[in-house]
């Protein structure tokens, strides 16, 4: 959507008319931003003003559009800084920081995070009152109860834009919701005279408020932007993405963070699980009916009204894995880089875009200082291009561990001879890219290996905006699988739906390529769909909260390793391989004898909303 290009520019009034505007991030505090709405002595922008006019009225929910989450760091400020320059993922098990000056380094590996920094600091996982999660929510109420007004927009127009707001509502909850759990449900327009001390509601009051405006709005979207209307509004919402959220949202209520005969955490404060704010009370089987369900109504659709599908080859299947230009990673990379929902990427269903001034930022800032480097561990999750597991103890996959592998893993990490900028990249000690990056355990390449995702080589999609794939195609296919598995155990068809996004890339399937693994294992197939989604959906915001949601304390426990690579000769060319454990910086989560507190599944709300006692109650051990 041209007009949603510019994700952080000013509100709509401040553009357009030179009225600040400003929505203030604490619930309590809506109505201070929002005089302008009123009648009040003085003001002479009302919501009349606003609402007066169909282009007012459109350019204020554009508004709304941009503030929906963009997932890198993107600029130097509370919302856009994420952790000072870096992600979720450096927090899980495929990504290390050695960004040593950003938060993830200095505040959660070090094990100084606190639930008091929520007051002061702008730089810790997902601030409550910083997102621009309750701004986006409250403008959007404000647009719902206020756009019937609007005497130059047709009816049609009207229902629909409403239901553009109210995923935008969802969606911006659902950011929320995957870090602190059940909230206050804000319902409508905040009046001036409204006292907002509202309560924080259960998890399962939580994810059917997102559900019914999800369903609300399905039913009021187009399923595909008409031709007419792609090139300019390219960005807003569909049936489609309305129901690709819904699945997304069920998946996470339905698994065991939430979802499990017991609470996650049972250190103090306890109200929080007694009240069922970060529980359900029990473990439910209807929450995973209630995912699969949705995910079989979705296909359903797709079926029937077509439009969206994975990207896929088209061409050049034949060069080497190594070259960007294979076929297979050429179709991969347009999948998550490419917009145009249902049109030139027919995958993407939510996307959000990035400021055109701040485009540098992650590629100039973040990258080269470190923030990504990939782990061993996430290294050998990638299969060979057979399909079959990588070892160690198969020296045949060794010399091949940087030729013939899933072409996923040569577009999210830069590896050694992998085409690079022209040439073979040499990241060995001493080599061009690697210098000494890994004797030293410091820069971009301190694993021995490199961020590739998004980036590239630095120069073909130079000064290039980046988007964010927020959900993709693949992404439902993978859930999808999972609730078949954990609804009615229908572990063929899960298995089909893994397949289908792997032969995108042209592996093998899952069973054929893991002849020795008992897939019809729930806890083993489990593994392989979180696998997938790690080199499916890497960089994408979703390792973190497949740990987390799934409480496996064991990965984030163990410490993590880069691959030193010597060249021990060129002529034969033979490389030596050792691996060696992460210590600049480690993580205090692996020193000896640590017991992992489950309350890192959750991040902690501002002690200083907590204790204005409205009933936003603390999550546990914080």
């Amino acid at each position: 959507m041209s007009q949603m290009k510019n994700r952080k520019i000013n509100s709509f009034l401040a553009l357009f008319l030179g009225i600040p505007l400003f929505f203030s991030a604490c619930v309590e505090d809506f109505k201070i931003g929002d005089k302008f709405l009123e009648k009040a002595p003085g003001v002479d922008v009302t919501a009349d003003t606003i609402f007066g006019k169909a282009e007012y009225a459109r350019r204020f929910l554009w508004n709304c559009y941009q503030k929906l989450y963009y997932g890198l760091p993107s600029a130097w400020n509370q919302v856009d800084g994420k952790m000072n320059m870096n992600m979720f993922e450096s927090l899980a098990d495929s990504w290390h920081s050695h960004m040593t000056w950003d938060e993830v380094c200095r505040t959660y590996y070090a094990g100084g995070y606190t639930a008091g920094m929520e007051d002061w600091s702008t730089h810790t996982r997902f601030g409550y009152n910083r997102e621009e999660c309750w701004e986006a929510i409250r403008a959007s109420w404000l647009f719902i109860e206020q756009v019937d007004k609007v005497p130059d927009m047709d009816e049609e127009e009207k229902i629909r834009l409403k239901a553009e707001a109210k995923v935008i509502i969802a969606s911006r909850y659902f950011d929320m919701y995957r870090h602190f759990g059940g909230l206050p449900l804000l319902d409508h327009a905040v009046k001036l005279e409204e006292d907002m001390q509202i309560p924080r509601s259960t998890v399962l009051d939580t994810n059917d408020f997102m559900i019914r405006l999800l369903d609300e709005a399905a039913a009021d979207l187009p399923w595909v932007l008409p031709d007419t209307e792609y090139q300019t509004w390219d960005g807003r919402f569909t049936r489609a993405a309305a129901l690709g959220l819904k699945c997304k949202i069920l998946h996470f209520t339905a698994s065991p963070l939430f979802n499990d005969d017991q609470p996650y955490c049972l250190e103090e404060p306890q109200d929080a699980v007694t009240n069922h704010y970060v529980w359900t009370g029990g473990y439910k089987q209807e929450l995973w009916d209630n995912c699969l369900k949705a995910c079989e109504e979705f296909f359903k659709e797709i079926a029937e009204k077509g439009c969206y599908h994975l990207v896929q080859a088209t061409g050049n299947t034949d060069k080497p894995l190594t070259s960007p230009l294979n076929g297979y990673r050429v179709a991969f990379r347009d999948a998550y880089s490419l917009r145009g929902s249902g049109y030139d990427n027919p995958e993407l269903l939510i996307s959000t875009r990035l400021n055109y001034n701040n485009y540098a930022y992650f590629r100039n800032g973040s990258c080269p200082g470190g923030a990504f480097t990939p782990t061993q561990e996430y290294v050998e999750m990638f299969p060979m291009s057979d399909g079959t597991p990588f070892s160690w103890e198969d020296p045949e996959k060794v010399e091949l561990m940087f030729t013939q592998r899933d072409p996923r893993l040569f577009e999210t990490i830069l590896v050694n001879q992998a085409d690079f900028q022209g040439r073979k990249a040499q990241m060995w000690v001493g080599g061009r890219e690697m210098q000494q990056c890994t004797v030293t355990e410091s820069g971009q390449y301190a694993t021995g290996y490199g961020i590739y995702k998004y980036i590239l080589d630095g120069q073909v999609n130079k000064g290039r905006p980046t988007f964010w794939p927020y959900l993709r195609m693949a992404e439902i296919y993978l859930i999808y699988a999972e609730a078949l598995m954990k609804s009615n155990h229908d572990y063929d068809k899960a298995i089909e739906q893994i397949d289908i996004v792997r032969r995108r890339v042209n592996l093998p399937g899952l069973e054929e390529s893991n002849s020795d693994l008992d897939l019809r294992n729930e806890k083993v197939l489990l593994g392989e769909i979180l696998r997938e989604r790690a080199c499916e959906l890497g960089l994408e915001d979703v390792r973190l909260f497949d740990l987390n949601r799934n409480k496996m304390a064991e990965n984030f426990v163990k410490p993590l390793h880069g691959l030193r690579i010597t060249l021990e000769s060129q002529n034969p060319v033979k490389y030596k391989y050792e691996i060696f454990e992460l210590r600049n910086p480690s993580r205090f989560m692996w020193k000896d004898g640590y017991t992992f507190s489950s309350k890192w599944y959750l991040t902690a709300f501002p002690p200083s909303e907590v204790n204005k006692d409205y009933g936003l109650v603390q999550n546990p051990g914080w």
